[in-house]
């Protein structure tokens, strides 16, 4: 009998017991890949979705963004750990990027999950591949940041554009996608999307209002800074208006979405005040197009936290609706998975808080592309 073609997995979750111990070495956040999995695990999830193993992205994969030189020095560093390079301040290496043995082992492998999860895209083998462990979006071509050694969303996306017309990235951790958005600066092929903290001193000090691309790819960034305090449904309020506008000016036909849990309450971060149901509500809003989506984790430094955010998107994502007690694990620190808005008298003090009410005007700029051929920019309200 002819079975005919297998059925499409509906979705992807890369995973291999090597690749989390390579990026539960990563010393700013310790055993987090760990933490993430086992949960996820332990809701029994697994088993909804397809496991596939991640390759090593290889020195020419990563080139199609980071340069030569810049991959060569780490590699040359990563061999053996060497602090002292004088040129390693040239690229980024020191206290937020700090030099490890195996760091460039673990460039290749973070690189390599996000581009396998893409391929699983490109490839219709599922419509929504997962690399929690990824989205380290501001490293730049030549240059580590902000804790990022390699810019896998950036490799993800070039990967997906060989296939497809115009990719929309939407970035909703704390801090600005500043190195995505720098990669498609002068393009109209792929739209960067970032929400974040804007504030003086804040990292990475870019993503204000003004910053909407370059050249040919001037509108086709859209920044929302937004500042501390802000909760969930103000959040959900504005990114509805933001994405429903993006939708019909960009017409994506695919996605990539860092997920970035540096946003949740009781993070060290100590900025905005919002719970993985706020959270889930903007991917599920993204995920409703029905387009090939790639999702990533990104920021997140209470580790319990984090592991029961990207969990609890997990369980959205295949329509799970999860039990409040956490089921018994191996890296068990808390007893529930919900996570709850803090007060402003508790926990972090919001003394700069300032969230933008009903009657203030805040005005996005997207490109006017289907109705303005000579893409004059569309202003839209949210606030």
């Amino acid at each position: 009998a002819i079975l005919g073609p297998a059925p499409v997995a509906l979705f992807a979750y890369v995973y291999s017991p090597e690749y989390i111990e390579t990026c539960d070495s990563l010393s700013k956040v310790p055993n987090r890949a760990s933490m993430v999995h086992s949960l996820i695990e332990a809701y029994g999830l697994l088993k909804h979705m397809s496991i596939v193993k991640p390759h090593l992205a290889t020195i020419e994969e990563m080139a199609k963004f980071h340069t030569d030189s810049y991959l060569e020095h780490l590699h040359k560093i990563s061999q053996d750990g060497d602090n002292d390079d004088p040129q390693s301040v040239d690229y980024g290496l020191g206290y937020d990027c700090p030099v490890v043995e195996g760091i460039f082992d673990y460039a290749a492998a973070v690189g390599g999950a996000t581009l396998t999860a893409a391929q699983c895209l490109l490839d219709q083998k599922c419509e929504v591949a997962i690399n929690w462990a990824g989205g380290w979006h501001h490293a730049k071509k030549d240059e580590a940041s902000g804790f990022c050694y390699v810019n896998d969303a950036v490799l993800g996306i070039l990967r997906l554009r060989e296939k497809y017309e115009r990719v929309l990235y939407v970035d909703v951790d704390l801090h600005h996608g500043d190195g995505v958005e720098d990669a498609f600066s002068f393009t109209s092929k792929v739209m960067t999307v970032s929400l974040h903290k804007f504030s003086p001193g804040f990292f990475p000090g870019t993503g204000d209002l003004s910053d909407t691309g370059l050249g040919k790819g001037r509108w086709y960034a859209v920044n929302v800074p937004l500042e501390d305090g802000i909760k969930d449904d103000r959040y959900y309020q504005i990114f509805t208006s933001v994405m429903q506008e993006v939708w019909a000016q960009f017409n994506p036909e695919a996605v990539v979405m860092q997920l970035g849990a540096d946003t949740m309450a009781g993070d060290p971060m100590c900025s905005f005040n919002m719970t993985p149901v706020g959270v889930g509500k903007c991917l599920q809003y993204v995920l409703q197009w029905q387009l090939p989506t790639l999702l990533l984790g990104g920021g997140g430094y209470n580790l319990a936290n984090t592991a029961r955010c990207w969990t609890y998107l997990t369980g959205a994502v295949l329509g799970k609706s999860l039990s409040s007690e956490i089921p018994d694990h191996e890296v068990s620190q808390h007893t529930h998975i919900h996570i709850s808005a803090l007060s402003l008298s508790h926990g972090c003090s919001h003394t700069h808080l300032h969230i933008p009410t009903s009657t203030q005007t805040c005005s996005f700029i997207v490109s006017h592309k289907k109705s303005d051929p000579q893409n004059h920019p569309l202003v839209f309200t949210v606030c």
